[in-house]
């Protein structure tokens, strides 16, 4: 099942990255995220490596583990590798699935290139990095 346009869109903006951009970037956002299934087990990141993808769940699940240890379980809706994609640094957790598991992938090449296309889009972007950064800290 392939979601429509408006679904996309409607996932992509409740990605707090993605928050602040107007319909028309959300639009150019979601051109770019393909769908992909994921057999249970599967590791979709790994830890240390570079973020190369970041993902949107769709159903399924999937945990979130750091040095050895589950510290999140992921479901529909929730998304991951958002930040080491942008911010161009190495994974900070393991990322494996529990289940057979649907998931939006945008690469970090189609998402650079988009952003430097559109500088406004870049710049709201940058924003909400900084802002998550801040908060983590």
């Amino acid at each position: 099942m392939n979601l429509g346009k408006n679904t996309k869109i409607q996932l992509i903006k409740n990605i707090p990255l993605f928050a602040r951009l107007s319909r028309k970037e959300l639009e150019q956002v979601a051109a770019l995220a393909d769908e992909i299934d994921f057999p249970a087990g599967k590791e979709i990141i790994r830890e240390g490596e570079r973020g190369r993808e970041f993902f949107v769940l769709l159903g399924g699940g999937a945990d979130v583990i750091r040095s050895g240890q589950r510290i999140a379980h992921l479901a529909e809706g929730d998304f991951v590798g958002e930040i080491a994609v942008i911010a161009r640094i190495p994974r900070t957790a393991t990322v494996k699935t529990t289940e057979p598991t649907r998931a939006l992938v945008v690469t970090d090449q189609a998402l650079r290139g988009l952003l430097r296309k559109f500088p406004d889009m870049q710049l709201k972007v940058l924003q909400a990095v900084a802002e998550r950064l801040v908060a983590s800290h």
